[in-house]
């Protein structure tokens, strides 16, 4: 005998158990399947961001932050401390507090929503049948009008440095260190590699991120990217691009990291751990039955069309398993719009604009159009830039490093992108993409009254100088 509902979901990361919630919010009988479990065997929900990605690396870069204030920031505002240390086992246990609340949380709107939370996976069959099995390996077959696939990605494995979890690890890993390790090396200088960088460095860890790319953090905006390069090389991070690591060896508790330099000649450094943050691929493992009926791409992604509908009638695809940026939000908004799409509703996403943040301190972050891309376009534009040292509030916070860019049309003056390195950049950024997805223009957000002393003042400057008329520092001669 099997069940029906109107929507199954399999997968509660932030694309799955928004989805799940925002169809029960509209009368549709739901349920959702989620396979992750927490230490003690429990099913929980959250998916990768939750338990092992976005929620736990936050707390601990927070916690890593303030350590590093008190032992290094302190003394410029006048307060002593005395010697500070770090426990690291009550760091990471606070981590996992945070995620078991956090956890709890979801829980909780299921259960206010009428969401059927059942946990094991689930695999997809014809005719949009789900097969569930439970922890116990129990078997049933549910029925359902939508079923909308949301199972997320996992950590790309390369060949080169194989994951033990001990000494070579991935970024799961590298949040569960019982101590700093002295030595820390990472392959990819990514958002990932950055910001876990960043905690063990900030802890007193020795770090060297190898990143294969010639360009650091190529698919930014190239002047913030070298900014903020500057920046984390300032704080002791080295990173090395154009680096390829072609092999590794455990010996004796550390690993001899084999790479290529951007000279082509062969060098060797060893480390006492090692993560690999490469990248990550969808997740699809055991989620498909053969006559499923839903088609893969090229790189391994399910397809899907802009409305998130695959080629299977009533089956759709969400966050990290489909094609686009693998950020929960984008994911957490297509969770959204399948909902309203399911019970008729005729909702969009703009893929335009979808800020992206790297968690660092300072924080960069960015919505809209590169300046490299509207070269690469043809687009004719004005770019305005302001320094957060030219702002009383970053300067009295001791937060003065990094500036906030504003690209606006030539013509329209309507603003295309936005790019920032600095103080709050993650909060900064997005009311800038409020302002575009209303259509504004750089004039516009000029026009508007920022409080004072704030840190969006850099915006307001940022995109008074796109037209040449900045108050707080001298104004570029236009050619």
């Amino acid at each position: 005998m099997s069940e029906k509902y109107d929507v199954i979901v399999i997968g509660s990361g932030p694309a799955g158990y928004v989805a799940a919630i925002r169809a029960a919010q509209l009368g549709l009988k739901t349920a959702c399947i989620e396979k992750w479990k927490d230490s003690k065997g429990k099913g929980v929900n959250g998916g990768t961001c939750l338990n092992v990605g976005c929620i736990p690396s936050k707390a601990l870069l927070d916690s890593s932050h303030k350590f590093h204030d008190a032992h290094a920031a302190f003394k410029a505002h006048g307060i002593s401390t005395g010697e500070v240390a770090i426990d690291v086992p009550t760091m990471v246990k606070r981590k996992d507090q945070v995620v078991k609340q956090m956890n709890g949380g979801i829980a909780g709107l299921f259960k206010a929503n009428g969401v059927t939370a059942l946990y094991g996976s689930g695999k997809l069959l014809a005719g949009r049948k789900v097969e569930y099995t439970d922890f116990e390996g129990n078997t049933s077959t549910l029925e359902a009008e939508n079923v909308i696939l949301a199972s997320g990605s996992q950590p790309v494995a390369i060949p080169v440095a194989p994951v033990d979890n001990d000494v070579i690890v991935d970024s799961t890993g590298a949040l569960e260190f019982s101590e700093v390790p002295k030595r820390l090396g990472v392959i990819g200088a990514g958002v990932i590699g950055l910001e876990l960088g960043s905690v063990w460095s900030r802890l007193g860890s020795e770090v060297v991120l190898l990143e294969a790319m010639d360009n650091f953090l190529a698919t930014m905006d190239q002047e913030i990217a070298g900014m903020a390069q500057k920046i984390y090389k300032s704080q002791g991070l080295d990173i090395r691009l154009s680096c390829r690591v072609t092999g590794t060896a455990v010996n004796n508790g550390e690993v001899e990291v084999t790479y290529s330099d951007k000279d082509g000649n062969e060098a060797k450094q060893t480390f006492d751990k090692l993560i690999v943050c490469v990248g990550r691929r969808p997740y699809t493992e055991g989620l498909l039955a053969a006559d499923s009926g839903v088609n893969l791409d090229e790189r391994g992604f399910i397809y899907v069309n802009d409305l998130c509908s695959t080629n299977a009638p009533g089956v759709w695809a969400v966050g990290d398993v489909v094609r686009g940026p693998m950020l929960a939000h984008k994911g957490s908004e297509e969770g959204v719009m399948v909902a309203e799409r399911i019970a008729g509703e005729k909702t969009l996403i703009n893929y335009d604009i979808i800020p992206s943040v790297i968690y660092t301190h300072p924080e960069v972050a960015a919505v809209g159009k590169t300046e490299e891309q509207l070269k690469a376009d043809g687009v004719p534009y004005n770019k305005g830039t302001f320094p957060f040292m030219a702002i009383g509030r970053a300067v009295a916070a001791n937060e003065a490093d990094g500036m906030v860019k504003i690209l606006a049309h030539a013509e329209t003056d309507r603003v295309l992108g936005c790019h920032i390195v600095g103080p709050a950049a993650s909060d900064l950024v997005q009311s800038v993409a409020m302002t575009m997805e209303f259509g504004a223009s750089a004039e516009d957000i000029g026009m508007t009254v920022f409080g004072h002393p704030t840190f969006s003042e850099a915006v307001k400057e940022a995109a008074l100088a796109v037209n040449g008329h900045a108050i707080h520092m001298p104004n570029r001669k236009k050619r």
